[in-house]
């Protein structure tokens, strides 16, 4: 359903070099690696008495049409006029959670004037002042949730070069609890990709953590996140939801991951290209085909709701 617009929204993102930011770090290998993970896992069909499955899913008291939401994207200038605001367009219209990166107030004011429920992602900046400063804006902004990328405290490393060396500085347990305790509204970790590093979430507080490797964007040969994700889902034990980003582009890839335990799934570079090759439009097309491909797979495989999703139908 989504091919013919992924494959035009990839070739204008590769004109426009928008994709050179997907190298990661040194030897690039991590989204190799990650997309080979995802391909060995299949599915068995379970289609006596299935029904046509329902995509609905709740974050924070709130339903929405679909388990897919937007990766943290920003600095996407080179791709149209206005994308947050275009994306946050195409999310609302897909009845979908919109996360976003970095970017300045004004920016999140508008995104958030379109009525899209908005997720403020803050890098963990070494001034700590910009943080909770960062968080009172998202508060202000009407942003639905607000985070942190912890993936960043080292800074990103693109190819050989990292970048904006000296901006960010690891976080302690007890910063990120001062993060959580100092807004009202749920405080979300993204960057989780350990066992030890999820139950240091749960000790700080968060609502919610999002696995993540970043897209392989800050260390060479990180595990693939639907590797680590059975452990994680483990340790959390249904405590707070548990979001999944790392390459996931297909409805057959979502369904992978909330197989897996991830009640919602991060889709950025999809999104990029929906929004390359139509606009808001694009973006909402993008995120609906998805989720029709994923209602596709969980009604074959005996799924009415995305709570029926088991792990069981998964073969390696």
């Amino acid at each position: 359903m989504i091919g013919k617009l992924l494959a035009e929204g990839h070739k204008i993102l590769e004109e426009k070099g928008t994709l050179n930011m997907k190298r990661g770090s040194e030897t690039g290998i991590v989204q190799k690696i990650t997309r080979d993970y995802l391909d060995v896992l299949m599915f068995e069909t379970r289609i006596i008495d299935s029904v046509k499955a329902a995509t609905e899913v709740k974050l924070f008291g709130q339903t929405f049409d679909t388990p897919v939401m937007t990766g943290a994207l920003s600095s996407l200038s080179g791709i149209c006029s206005d994308p947050m605001v275009k994306i946050a367009r195409g999310v609302l219209a897909a009845g979908a959670v919109m996360f976003v990166g970095i970017g300045e107030e004004a920016e999140l004011r508008e995104i958030t004037a379109t009525g899209v429920k908005a997720v403020k992602i803050v890098k963990p900046y070494k001034d700590n002042e910009r943080i909770f400063e960062k968080i009172s804006q998202a508060e202000a902004c009407g942003a639905f949730a607000v985070g942190m990328d912890i993936t960043s405290s080292f800074g990103v490393k693109i190819g050989e070069s990292v970048v904006r060396p000296g901006l960010m500085s690891p976080k302690t347990l007890e910063d990120i609890r001062g993060y959580v305790q100092s807004t009202k509204l749920p405080f979300i970790l993204k960057g989780v990709l350990s066992v030890q590093d999820a139950e240091k979430a749960l000790e700080a507080g968060v609502s919610a953590i999002v696995v993540s490797h970043h897209g392989g964007a800050t260390l060479d040969y990180a595990v693939p996140t639907l590797k680590v994700l059975p452990g994680i889902v483990k340790v959390v034990g249904g405590r707070i939801p548990v979001l999944v980003d790392g390459g996931m582009t297909r409805g057959t890839d979502v369904f992978k991951a909330l197989a897996l335990g991830a009640d919602g799934v991060l889709a950025g570079y999809a999104v990029m290209a929906g929004l390359a090759a139509g606009g808001a439009e694009g973006v909402e097309n993008i995120i609906k085909g998805i989720t029709e491909e994923l209602r596709r797979v969980m009604s074959l495989t005996g799924s009415s709701d995305l709570s029926k999703i088991s792990s069981d139908v998964i073969w390696r």
